[in-house]
This record gives C-alpha cells, structure tokens and sequence, in this order.
C-alpha cells in the first residue's frame, strides 16, 4: 500500500519537475507567477517633469472593496504587485499639488505601468474622488462576482473547515446549499472548480473528500458563473478564480493572531504573517480547528460528531530582477472527523423484521455472540498538501511569458467500527474500509500580450492525475443473503465468502490509474469603444479510464457599454468538455467487471451492471445578462443561463455503503437566471443580495457507472431549487467604531430523497427493490393509503427515519423510537391515509400530484439568520490593535433539512444555533 503510494508520487514529482526543466531550458529564461492577478507600476511627477517623493497613491474597486494604499519612494516610484483583476479608481495626493484622479484596468499579468503629472495646487481643480455609476460597471462579456477581503471579513460563515466554499454559496449567485461545505452550480453537481494564483484544481473539495483552501488566505476572490472564458476547462458550471495574499511590499511585518470558542465545544486559533521588501515577500497562514460538530448529522442534535483540522499555507514571491520574479505555494492540511451517527446508529435500534433484533424488537445484537453492540463509529481522516512553484518573463513592455508547475495530493481514510458488526444500520449492509490516493501533477505555460483594443493570451495545461483505490468489505446483515431471492442466486453464492454474520473474510478490491488531460487555449478581449468582443478557442484532449476524447470549444462573448445611462448588455456561447469525477472513478468504471462488486451492487441495490466506461460529456451553454448601475450607490447584474449537457454526471453510492462514487446519465437539461445586486460602501453602510433560480432536469437512461435503477422518464434531481437569496448587510457608522454584520438566506428547497407516496416514482416510495421483491404484501395497500416504506432499500421507515423527516400521520408524531401511522396486520409495514400524511421538514405533493419533474417532492422553505458584531480596534491603538467578534450562525435556531435520503448526501440538518466569540490581536 505504502509503496503504491510511494510510487504514484514519484512519478507525479519526477514528471513535474521533468516538464518544467524541459520548458525552462526552452525558454532560456527565468519564470514567474500569476495567472489571476497583475500589478500597477507608476511614476508620480510635478509640471516640470521633476518626480515627486512621498505621494500618497490609492486604488480602490468600490464593488469588490479592494483598496491598498501605497506611497512613492525617492525617485518618485510606487508599485502595486499582486492586484486581482478589475477595473480600479486611482487617487494621488501630495502637500502642495491638486489631487489626481483616474481609472486604471487590471485584465492581464502584463503589468499596467502609468505616468502621472501632478498639478500645483490652484492650477486645476481638484477632482471629486467618490465613484460615479460608470465606475461601478465592468464591460466584460462574462457574468461574474468580485468579493475581497474588506467584504469577507465581516461576513458571518456557517463552518471554520468548509469557510471557502461557504463563502462562495453566500456571496454568489446561482448556488444551492448542500450539506458539508457542498454547493452545486448553476443546477450542477461538482462541476465547479478553483484557479488559485493560475493552477487549476478541478476536484472536489467539499470536506468529506478533500480539505479545502483556508479562507485567510484568500485576498481576493472572482467567481465566474457566466460563459467561461478559453482558459478555464476541465469543471465550468462555476469558475472560482482565487487570488491569495502576498508579503511583497510590506517593509514592516503585519500579521494577526486569533483564538475563538463557541457552542459544540468549538475552538479555533489562528495565525497569519506577511513581511518583504520591494523586491519579495512572504505570506503565513496557520491556524487549528477541534469541534464536536465537524459533519451536518442526520439529526438536529448532535451525536458522534467529532474533528478537528489543522492547516499551513505559504506564499514566497522574489523578484530576480525588472523582468523575472518566482512565485511559490506550499500548503498542507490534516483533517479527522467521525461519521455522525443517527439515534438508530447510535442507540443500534432496528426494526422487527429483522433477524438481528433482541425479542423486543428494539435493538440489533451482534450475530455472531448475541450480544448487544456498540454505538456506530466510523471516522475518516484526510491529508492533503500542493506545491505550485511559478515564474513569470517580462518580455517587453506588452508581453508576459508565465511557467507554472504543481503537485496536490490527497490521502484519504475510511475507517469502520472497531467492531464490523455495528455498521450494521437501516441504510448500511455492509461494512467498508477506504484508502484512496488522488495526486494531481502538472506544468502551465502561458503568453500574455496587451496592447492597443488587444488583450491576448494563449497557453496550455498539462496534467496528470494518479488515482489508487483500496477497499476492504464485508457483509454484516444476517439476512442479506438467506432471504436472497432466487432471480439472484448466483450473484448471492457469489457473496457467501464475503458474509462476516456466517464467518466470512472481507474482499479486497483494488484498482490503479492515472488521467492524463491536455488543454490547448487561446482568447483576445477586444476593446473598441463601447463594444468589447471576448473570442477564444480551447481544445481538451483527455485521456482516462478506458476513456479517450478530444473536443474543441469555441468561446464567444459580446458585450456593449450604454455610458449615458450606465448600462453594460452582453450575450454570450460557450462549449465545455465536462470531465468525469476522479474521486472513485475506478471502482465505478470497473466495478462491473469485478464479480464480488457486481454481485454487492445487484443484490443491494438491484442495479443491473454498466460496463460502458465513464467518458467525458460535452455542453453547450448560452447566456444573456446586463448590468446597470443606478447613481453611484447601487449596480444591479442579472444572467439568464441555458446550459444543454450529454453525458451529465451524477453520484450514486457503492452497495448500501457510505462510499460514493461517479456516474452518468444519458443528458440534462439546464436553464435558469442569477441576480445580484450590490451597495458599495455609502457612509458606513454596505450591502448586497443574490438570487438565483435554476432547474437541473436530468434524462435517463444511465450510460456508464455503478448507477441506480433509472426512472422511467426525466427528473429533477436532488441539486434544482426553484429558488434561493441572500442578503447581507454590513454597517460601521465609523472606522474606529464597531461593526455589525448580518445574513438572510432563504432556500426554497432541494428536490428531496424518498418519502412515500400512492405512485411509485423517482422520487417517492411505494414499491419495494430487489432486496425483498413482494415481501412486504404492499399490492395489499389500500387504495388512499400509503406505505411508509424508504425506497433506497425497500424496507419500512424506520421510527428515527419518520422523525428524522418530520412525518405525521393524523396528527402523530413518531419520536426517533416509536413510529407514527397505522400497523397492519400480517404485514410488516405501517401505512398512512394518503389525505392525513404531512411532514413539517419536507413538502409532499397533495394525493395523486407528485411528479418527477413537475411537481417532485422537496424540503420545506427554510429562512435562516446570521449575525456578527465586533469592533477592530478595541483601545483605538495604531500599531497594536486588539479585535473582538461575536457571532450567531442560525440565529433563530430553525430546525430545517439541507435533504432527506439523498442517494448521494444522505440525511442532514442545517446548523443549529452557534454561538462564537473570537478574540485577535493585530500588528
């Protein structure tokens, strides 16, 4: 196993570093960073051309909140490196000349270099320096979203080890809410990727299969929910384009340190330190994380919920000299944390018909000794660290050539009970044990070139991503196999080995490969007038599991600038390659051919095999959106999206096990809008609202993956929301004072997993799966009835699972070990008159309604409010400033879910009330 590991990252460092030499020696030349930032270069003078010292320079982007400050040296220069790209106001100031004020673009790591005449005070007027409404419109083709730090920092975020993605779902428009620090895309299920500083990272990142970015090191961030421009590839629903903090620059060392501790025993200490010079600096991020609600659980209250996180970042930058500078990324993050346990998992309740329960019905028993068994306690731990060396050429005055190399590794740990048999539970037969590699190494090139209507830049991606998967399973269910059914006798003699309950041993699966993917770009942004054209072509060549493609993508954008009235209009086309998931890629892709796997899949969740491999989709996506600024206080965005996807990719997950693997359907169907709009800061006031609506209308059949039977017609699935919205409002009447921040978000609500219905369709339950075909007697149903069965594995809701719902019948409420409904006589099932069944937690369609696409089932709307105050400088001291936060996240404390027995997610709730408080010192 070691040497697996040990092999895969031998080979992914000996190709990077084999890549970059050869580009090196090619370039003969030294290299350098970016990719998502440039810099601003200046020369301040007086009318006679002599330079002025000590002038004070600021750019400021009043929609993001972007400001810095810098101050001209003896020869008159200043410099800003490390500038995320926007549109900014710049402003400069000297005792004894006339303010002058301009507008300066950042769309390139071509540097901006810029001259500017002072005038003696009394020869000109001063310029009136507050933003007008043009200041506050981009034209830019592309929909996107500019958050920075000033606008986060105040921002109250609902989890310390998801704080990134977080942040995204709050600020960004077109996102829906998923549990664990998830977010689905513009109707999309982890179709999004990062750019953090030019490297692409296109796994998912949600804190159950990797460890995310820390938030504090993030100085700026632009999300793209727009067509995406010929450079980003590979995962497009949503582009996070991340700029990370620089010490370049800052000649006296700043840094924070803070420590927080709030409800579910959470603590959280914090370290960040940025010092250099003109010519370097460095960037260190540090901090710690031990909570006892690490996971969203299946339940309101918290049971077995415990992790921790520990997290390092560095950023290096040197300049070499005028033309050659490196940039560095080192980072590293550990996480472990328990799998939250449900009251069945945590009291080991089951039900009567089961053959483990104790003659009361009440509780499982080991079946091998009898004897009662221990709470569930599985846990995971992940350990991921990337190295992303950079180096960028000043070739000339309009042309940057920029080399990048990288390595990003994520260890992955599944771990059972310590006992087998307490895996037992009402959605798992099987106990699993996981230890998957996924090592992703590569080397970007680019040329970047500005000059005239002209920003070009064309480049290439080469990466290669190692995967090794090792699972060991068992089965635990004592009636699994006895009670197999006879249309499965061979794959269920296939798993008498495997039957721990009988004396089994567990199987070992193991699988290995590497995706090797080549992406070709090039884009120009023509400006002319009021017209700005955005024309590019990609090409993606990838080459994976018994899967080859090549596609090219045209990318085509318009955008046209009304300056009397502040309104941008834009249209725009793009065509994506939508990679596969590589996150158990191989036990889906070749888990048909492994008989022990094809067997779990058939008898436990009646999936008939799919040999087809997993091939990468293609998508064509329209938009059309506008901008319109109204004063200087106000600018409104919207987007209307249309998004067409073959091959759209799914999760389902492996046996009835919590391990989750990539699937794909035949096509899907996207369309929707997302709006926002923003209040620059006016008086101490600043604000913002997003809102989106977006339908994710999937079409059967499945055409590759260990997929779940197919619904018989198109679907919404579990990530479209009819609507979502937040609003966020922050306010510090001074800048000495305090602050205060505030969240609403209301979610109308994901399309829910199975609860019972009169008509067996995609997304409620009636009939029963393969594991006990008629067993149940439910042709005997009643007709205005419905049977509370869950349809993930044909058996009966269990109580915990009906209050886990918010089901009542008549007026009952079930608790989580006595169920509601009515029993039936000889059968093993409770049922429910159809009129008399509600759920306070998810929206069930009246009788006879409910319909896949239509009119699905979904979670109850749900409001939910946060609330931040603190004061920055609490002694009003200069240098040495001491900070106090206190945060409320759920403020009102609603019981609401994020989904119910979702195949991929499962059961969980939204955060309880948290309460936080964090105290910081500054320097």
């Amino acid at each position: 196993m070691l040497a697996s590991y040990a092999k895969s990252l031998r080979a992914a460092l000996i190709l990077s570093f084999s890549l970059s030499l050869c580009f090196g020696l090619a370039l003969n030349s030294y290299a350098q960073s970016g990719g998502t930032s440039g810099s601003i270069n200046g020369t301040v003078v007086d009318p006679s051309g002599a330079v002025v010292a000590n002038a004070k320079v600021e750019i400021h982007n009043p929609v993001s909140g972007y400001s810095r400050t810098s101050t001209t040296d003896g020869k008159g220069t200043f410099s800003f490196p490390n500038v995320p790209f926007n549109p900014y106001h710049m402003t400069v100031t000297a005792q004894g000349f006339a303010q002058n004020v301009q507008d300066v673009e950042v769309r390139s790591v071509v540097p901006s270099d810029i001259k500017i005449s002072l005038q003696v005070t009394g020869s000109s007027e001063t310029v009136n320096v507050e933003a007008t409404g043009g200041d506050l419109i981009e034209g830019d083709p592309t929909f996107h979203t500019d958050v920075d730090r000033g606008l986060f920092d105040k921002l109250p975020l609902e989890s310390q080890s998801s704080s990134l993605t977080s942040l995204v779902t709050l600020s960004t428009p077109g996102i829906a809410a998923d549990s664990n620090g998830l977010f689905h895309g513009l109707g999309d299920h982890a179709e999004n990727s990062f750019s953090v500083d030019g490297q692409p990272i296109t796994d998912q990142v949600s804190k159950v299969f990797s460890n995310q970015l820390p938030v504090d090191s993030i100085q700026s961030m632009e999300v793209i929910a727009g067509a995406p421009p010929a450079e980003y590839g590979g995962k497009t629903s949503v582009v996070i384009v991340a700029t990370t903090r620089s010490g370049q620059g800052m000649t006296t060392p700043h840094g924070d340190v803070t420590a927080s501790y709030g409800t579910f025993g959470t603590s959280y200490a914090g370290l960040n330190f940025a010092y250099g010079g003109k010519d370097w600096g460095n960037f260190i991020s540090v901090n710690g994380l031990n909570t006892g609600r690490f996971l969203d659980p299946p339940e309101f209250v918290v049971l077995h919920d415990k992790g921790n996180e520990e997290n390092f970042f560095d950023r290096v930058d040197y300049s070499f000299s005028v033309k050659d500078s490196i940039h560095l990324n080192l980072g590293f993050t550990r996480s472990w944390f328990q799998t939250p346990n449900s009251f069945d998992q945590q009291l080991q309740t089951c039900t009567a018909l089961s053959a483990d329960c104790n003659p009361a019905g009440t509780t499982v028993l080991n079946p091998v000794t009898g004897g009662l068994l221990a709470p569930t306690d599985q846990r995971s731990q992940i350990r991921s660290f990337n190295i992303a060396p950079a180096w960028t050429h000043l070739l000339n005055s309009n042309s940057v050539l920029t080399l990048g190399v990288f390595v990003r590794r994520d260890q992955y740990n599944y771990y059972p009970s310590n006992n087998f048999f307490s895996d037992l539970g009402p959605l798992q037969d099987e106990t699993v044990s996981q230890l998957r590699f996924l090592t992703n190494a590569g080397v970007r090139g680019s040329w970047a070139y500005v000059k005239g209507i002209h920003n070009i830049k064309v480049g290439a991606t080469y990466e290669q991503t190692f995967l090794t998967e090792n699972d060991n399973f068992g089965i635990v269910n004592p009636g699994l196999i006895p009670n197999c059914p006879t249309t499965l006798a061979a794959q269920c003699a296939i798993l008498v080995p495997f039957d721990l309950t009988k004396g089994g041993t567990l199987d070992h699966y193991r699988g290995h490969t590497d995706v090797k993917e080549l992406g070709l770009y090039a884009q120009d942004a023509i400006t002319k007038g009021a017209w700005t054209l955005s024309l590019g072509i990609r090409g993606d060549l990838y080459n994976g599991l018994d899967a080859i493609s090549r596609q090219p993508e045209p990318r085509v954008g318009i955008a046209y600038n009304i300056k009397q009235t502040s309104t941008v209009l834009r249209v725009s086309y793009a065509r994506s390659m939508e990679s596969p998931f590589n996150e158990n890629l191989i036990l889906s892709g070749t888990g048909c051919t492994d008989p022990v796997v094809n067997a779990v899949m058939v008898v436990a969740q009646g999936i008939v095999c799919n040999s087809t491999p997993l091939r990468p989709g293609f998508r064509n996506e329209f938009h059309a959106g506008f901008e319109q600024a109204f004063g200087r206080h106000f600018v409104l965005s919207g987007e209307y999206i249309w998004k067409y996807t073959h091959n759209g990719y799914d999760f389902n997950v492996f046996g009835t096990t919590p391990i989750t693997l990539p699937i794909e359907w035949h096509n899907s169907k996207i369309p929707g809008f997302a709006i926002r709009g923003s209040v620059p800061d006016f008086h101490g006031l600043t604000a913002f609202i997003v809102m989106s609506h977006v339908a994710a209308r999937f079409f059967p059949p499945t055409v590759a993956g260990l997929a779940p039977p197919a619904p018989p017609a198109v679907f919404r699935i579990d990530h479209d929301e009819a609507f979502n919205q937040t609003t966020h409002i922050q306010y510090q009447p001074w800048k000495r004072g305090p602050w205060l921040g505030f969240n609403w978000r209301y979610d109308s609500g994901l399309v829910s997993g199975f609860v019972p219905c009169e008509a067996q369709t995609a997304t409620c339950s009636f009939s029963t799966s393969n594991q006990d075909p008629g067993g149940m007697g439910l042709a005997n149903v009643p007709a205005g009835f419905v049977a509370l069965v869950n349809n993930l594995n044909g058996l009966p809701l269990t109580a915990d699972q009906e209050f886990q719902s918010g089901i009542t019948c008549n007026g009952m409420r079930p608790t989580p070990t006595i169920p509601t409904g009515m029993v039936v006589p000889g059968q093993p099932y409770r049922d429910c008159l159809a009129t008399q069944l509600t759920s306070s937690l998810v929206r069930i369609p009246a009788p006879n309604t409910e319909q896949d696409d239509h009119n699905p089932q979904r979670i109850q709307p749900r409001n939910l409010f946060d609330l931040s105050v603190g004061h920055d400088n609490i002694f009003n001291k200069e240098k040495y400033k001491w900070s106090l936060q206190l945060t409320a996240i759920n403020l009102t404390n609603k019981t609401a879910l994020y989904n119910f027995l979702s195949t991929f997610s499962g059961t969980h709730y939204v955060t309880p009330r948290a309460l936080t408080a964090q105290l910081g010192f500054h320097f």
